[in-house]
């Protein structure tokens, strides 16, 4: 079965965005972000929430477009509503038993891109196998945690550090068994 793959910026407070959804503290280019577009290549399916997939509109992203052009997308959402959906993008109900329907069918990892609620939601259910921190050299303060309102207690191991020249360092973590 395929890992669902929680590889997301993050500050060193544990944000993945500061107030207003604001990203422009984080490394935005070099060697790192190099590494992490070229990790996005090995994914085909993409998990996120509404909220995450909203939050493209702002860079340019169509609303029912994928974000990702070589990812099939599913966006959690028991709200959004977008009347036309490319084929590469669904909207899911949050739902354990689609996640792990996804996990099932997929033929590669699974990129959960952005976090915050949804990504705390798939923790309290046991649902992420590995952390990719992009970890940027820089404390946020406020904005959107992590994993949201979460408050599930899990053990990771940290199985690779990279390290990179601008500060910015990618940390692997694997779920404790």
């Amino acid at each position: 079965m395929q890992k669902i793959i929680y590889y997301v910026a993050s500050s060193l407070d544990g944000y993945i965005a500061g107030k207003d959804d604001d990203v422009s503290q984080f490394i935005l280019q070099g060697e790192g972000v190099d590494k992490y577009q070229s990790d996005l290549a090995n994914f085909e399916t993409v998990i996120m929430g509404r909220k995450t997939y909203e939050f493209g509109y702002q860079f340019g992203l169509q609303p029912g477009q994928p974000a990702y052009p070589h990812m099939h997308h599913h966006i959690f959402s028991n709200s959004l509503a977008i009347d036309s959906l490319s084929e590469q993008v669904q909207i899911e109900k949050l739902s354990v038993s689609r996640v792990e329907e996804i996990r099932e069918n997929a033929t590669t990892d699974i990129y959960l891109c952005g976090g915050g609620q949804f990504a705390g939601w798939l923790l309290e259910n046991g649902l992420i196998d590995q952390l990719k921190l992009k970890l940027n050299p820089v404390v946020l303060g406020s904005g959107t945690k992590l994993f949201g309102s979460s408050t599930a207690n899990e053990n990771w191991e940290l199985i690779d550090r990279e390290s990179f020249s601008d500060g910015l360092q990618i940390l692997t973590y694997d779920k404790k068994k």
